[in-house]
């Protein structure tokens, strides 16, 4: 007796055609999960970038418009935990008061944000608190800017082997010289002192006038440098001359980034 199996063939092909649709439903079910995830997300940086505004309007500072990124994946989860790993928050073209009519400027503040307690109601609301464990902060503070703050003409401002150091034009007993040294840069709150005990001048004669005005010239440029206030309630912990600036890193734990915060 002959036995025909043309019926056994479409059941397979109908098994695999389900088994792709299967695949092609799963991929557009997790599509779908990352453009809410992202969406979410954008949400979010938004109503911190407008906190953060708030706090930088606050201190009397400006800046460009705050960008927020929520780091770590998936962001969903975080909001279901209220607990958000990283925040990075980028202040272009920072600048605040220093005090005796003087603005200071940063290109760039970079600020993180780290065990971020943010509940779901807070983020809905805009009302609730949300509470950062650790905030840091670095920003760079030009060398012309610092320059301009001994008022004296000529003077320059650089890096070398991990030291701030001077040249400037100097003129002694009718003598032109360059001054050279190097500066001791310590850290008291938001004001960073640039002290020069000592610069020397290639050329000039061994005499105790000589030393007292090469010693008088280091005082007058030696200056303190106030930092502006920071948002998130920043301190300045630490300085670093670099090539390009003073880098200046600062810290606060503990931080909300509602305004009343400040």
């Amino acid at each position: 007796m002959t036995v025909y199996e043309a019926e056994e063939q479409p059941r397979r092909r109908r098994g695999r055609r389900g088994f792709g649709g299967f695949i092609v439903l799963l991929i557009i079910i997790v599509a779908l999960l990352a453009v809410a995830d992202r969406a979410g997300a954008s949400y979010a940086e938004s109503i911190l970038s407008d906190r953060v505004t708030q706090q930088v309007a606050n201190q009397k500072a400006t800046s460009d418009k705050p960008d927020v990124t929520i780091e770590g994946i998936p962001f969903l989860t975080q909001v279901a935990t209220g607990r958000y790993q990283e925040i990075k928050i980028e202040l272009r073209d920072f600048a605040g008061p220093a005090g005796n009519g003087r603005t200071i400027k940063m290109p760039l503040l970079d600020i993180r944000a780290k065990d971020v307690d943010a509940p779901l109601s807070a983020l809905r609301s805009g009302q609730g608190d949300v509470i950062a464990k650790t905030v840091t902060g670095t920003g760079t503070v030009d060398y012309a800017t610092l320059a301009q703050l001994s008022g004296q003409q000529g003077v320059r401002l650089g890096e070398k082997n991990g030291k701030l150091t001077v040249t400037a034009p100097l003129t002694i007993l009718n003598q032109q010289v360059t001054v050279n040294g190097t500066a001791d840069l310590t850290v008291r709150g938001n004001v960073v002192s640039m002290h020069f005990d000592k610069v020397t001048a290639a050329g000039l004669p061994q005499l105790p006038l000589v030393a007292n005005l090469l010693t008088n010239y280091a005082k007058q440029i030696s200056v303190d440098l106030r930092i502006p206030p920071l948002p998130l309630k920043l301190t300045v912990r630490s300085v670093r001359p670099t090539a390009a600036g003073l880098v200046v890193t600062a810290r606060a734990d503990n931080v909300q980034f509602n305004s009343a915060g400040v």
